[in-house]
């Protein structure tokens, strides 16, 4: 089946408008995408990883920081902003993996880097990519040619 915010009137609409909201908060757009794309990664989400990974690659990003996102602990192309944001990604999109959900050191370590705006920013952004990846996955959409043509579109 088509996704949910391509076939309900409105939706596609008010998901762009809250991602529009979040990536105006002084969060580097590069944190966003990356956080997109590692989310994708952790959900399965395909549409979302090969979006995000195309998106970052506009801005500019290396190849290597595309590639190494899923062992972004154990690799040196990372700011440690980004570090605390990719950490907070991950616990708060495996929430149910460990008793507490977003443990002290790594809502602290985002805290360091970012204000209080910026990490409802990043946790819009989280929510955002968790939700994306929540419609994509069951309806198993198929990435493709289609997402440059999306992503052409869509500016």
């Amino acid at each position: 089946m088509k996704s949910p915010a391509f076939t309900i009137p409105g939706t596609r609409e008010a998901l762009l408008s809250i991602h529009k909201a979040a990536q105006n908060c002084g969060v580097p757009a590069a944190t966003h995408e990356l956080i997109h794309a590692r989310v994708g990664q952790i959900n399965g989400c395909a549409v979302c990883l090969d979006m995000h990974s195309r998106l970052l690659k506009r801005q500019g990003e290396s190849d290597q920081r595309i590639f190494a996102l899923a062992t972004w602990r154990e690799t040196p192309y990372y700011t440690d902003a980004e570090r605390a944001a990719l950490a907070l990604a991950e616990a708060a999109t495996r929430l149910n993996d460990r008793a507490d959900a977003v443990p002290d050191d790594v809502w602290k370590e985002a805290s360091r880097h970012f204000s209080a705006t910026q990490l409802g920013a990043l946790l819009m952004t989280i929510a955002l990519a968790n939700f994306w990846n929540r419609l994509n996955v069951p309806t198993r959409q198929v990435t493709g040619d289609f997402v440059e043509q999306y992503l052409e579109h869509a500016r």
